[in-house]
């Protein structure tokens, strides 16, 4: 059996214009980015391995599919995984104070705000010359280490402003997971919301479907990190009052 085959199909799902034919490297690759979110949500440091394990199925994914901007995003997810499983783990006293469950300081949502609308501005009109150029490098690279592919026609972006907005919010979401901060969950709701309109538009109604259970998932991860930040005394005002 060809796990990592795309056409290696493990169930047909009556839903939408034909159907969705789900395959077993999507299929273990959505359910472990499922578990990854609701143990992260959980506070469980071993969400990071099942987040390992769905960017690296995803990233086989969209080779496959031809989707090379979004497999460099999976290989970001990957390297902050590692950095976000390292960060947890230490144990030390002073770094288990650094990592509490927090909320960003009025300073810090503001240089998080500007930083995330500027990218999300530049990318929004540089989109696909930027994902061209990115689809390029990942070929050539993959070229280099004995893969015979070659580059794909690419289309322009169907939803430029919102793929955007998709793409930044999603690494800005990551990193502040990482640092355990409250605001990660805040952003991984609107990411899902814009994902389920997204998806649904495009009719792939079982990724639709898919970012509505995550949203569930982010919404109770939002609950509890928020009761856990206050619990700890560490909100947006004591953060900003112990600064000054």
């Amino acid at each position: 059996m060809d796990f990592f085959n795309i056409h290696n199909i493990l169930v047909h799902i009556p839903l939408g214009t034909g159907g969705y034919n789900l395959s077993y490297i999507e299929a273990i690759g959505t359910i472990a980015g499922l578990l990854c979110i609701w143990l992260a949500s959980q506070e469980k440091i071993i969400n990071y391995l099942f987040g390992l394990i769905n960017v690296s199925l995803f990233a086989v994914i969209f080779f496959q599919i031809q989707l090379y901007a979004s497999l460099i995003l999976q290989i970001f997810f990957f390297a902050a995984n590692i950095y976000g499983w390292y960060a947890w783990s230490r144990v030390d006293e002073q770094k288990q104070i650094e990592l509490k469950i927090r909320w960003l300081s009025l300073k810090q949502m503001a240089m998080v705000a500007a930083i995330s609308i500027f990218a999300i501005w530049v990318m929004t009109f540089n989109i696909d010359q930027i994902f061209g150029y990115m689809a390029k490098e990942a070929v050539f690279v993959l070229q280099r280490v004995g893969f015979n592919i070659t580059l794909p026609a690419l289309q322009p972006d169907a939803f430029p402003f919102w793929d955007s907005v998709m793409t930044v919010l999603s690494i800005v979401a990551m990193i502040l997971m990482t640092r355990k901060h409250v605001e990660n969950w805040l952003i991984w709701i609107i990411i899902n919301v814009i994902s389920v309109v997204i998806y649904y538009h495009q009719g792939v109604l079982a990724m639709s479907l898919q970012y509505i259970i995550l949203m569930g998932i982010a919404l109770n991860g939002a609950r509890l990190w928020i009761k856990a930040a206050k619990h700890n005394g560490l909100d947006t005002t004591d953060s900003d009052q112990k600064k000054m």
